[in-house]
């Protein structure tokens, strides 16, 4: 196994979607509380917003994979990282039961990943065909848009059993839903960028730059990312509560 080695501007990337993920959410609590009034479903301020975040997170997770093959990662250590990532998705669909019980996570961006690791490893040998096959696996979702609107046979695909895919004509009701397509494709691209960026010294060296200081506390954010997701919503939510309860 070759020596592992973190690229600090992987991290700060990850980081800065940790932010901005962080202040989403904050404002998410904000409206559940009634201390302010925003339609986080339709509002194009808040769905575009969240999906720029996933997106970053997914393309960063991509480079990372890029960068665990490249580094000679074995089986072992990925199954490690990945049941933590499952486990971590486990707990989410259970938290998020008990606070909307008609609306939880069954599918969310922890279950995403989850599933996207598998495929994204098994095809870290397509090399420049990544580019395409993460262009197709986003198209696929506009194309079964369609098929939706020309056949109603395919309203199965909208059932649970199924739309974990994403081939779906309607989004389904839950508190976050990241499927496999478009999603895959935003990882795949990530995993192509990565392979890319590590096929070259010149490149290489782009992610081997060392970060300012200023962008420290972004690298810790991004190496502890998986951490920080499962904490930051409990915390904040559980002290606005008892904000809002010690003024009521």
């Amino acid at each position: 196994m070759r020596s592992s080695i973190r690229f600090d501007a992987i991290d700060a990337l990850r980081g800065a979607a940790i932010v901005w993920m962080t202040v989403f959410h904050f404002c998410f609590d904000l409206n559940h509380l009634g201390w302010i009034r925003q339609n986080f479903y339709s509002d194009p301020l808040w769905t575009w917003q969240r999906t720029c975040i996933v997106s970053l997170f997914l393309f960063c997770a991509g480079l990372g994979q890029a960068v665990a093959v490249a580094q000679g990662q074995s089986w072992s250590r990925f199954w490690k990282r990945w049941a933590q990532v499952s486990g971590c998705a486990v707990l989410v669909t259970a938290g998020s039961y008990l606070m909307f019980p008609r609306s939880f996570i069954y599918f969310g961006v922890l279950h995403g990943i989850a599933v996207m690791l598998i495929v994204v490893r098994l095809t870290a040998g397509w090399g420049r065909w990544l580019w395409p096959a993460g262009a197709l696996a986003i198209a696929l979702k506009f194309v079964a848009e369609y098929v939706h609107s020309m056949w109603a046979g395919a309203s199965f695909l909208n059932e649970r059993a199924f739309n974990w895919l994403g081939l779906i004509g309607h989004k389904p009701i839950t508190e976050d839903y990241v499927p496999l397509l478009p999603w895959l494709g935003v990882m795949w691209w990530g995993m192509a960028a990565g392979q890319w960026l590590l096929s070259d010294a010149g490149r290489r060296a782009w992610l081997s730059t060392t970060m300012s200081r200023g962008t420290a506390p972004l690298s810790w954010l991004g190496r502890w990312s998986l951490s920080w997701y499962m904490l930051h919503q409990p915390v904040m939510i559980g002290a606005l509560m008892a904000l809002k309860a010690a003024g009521a």
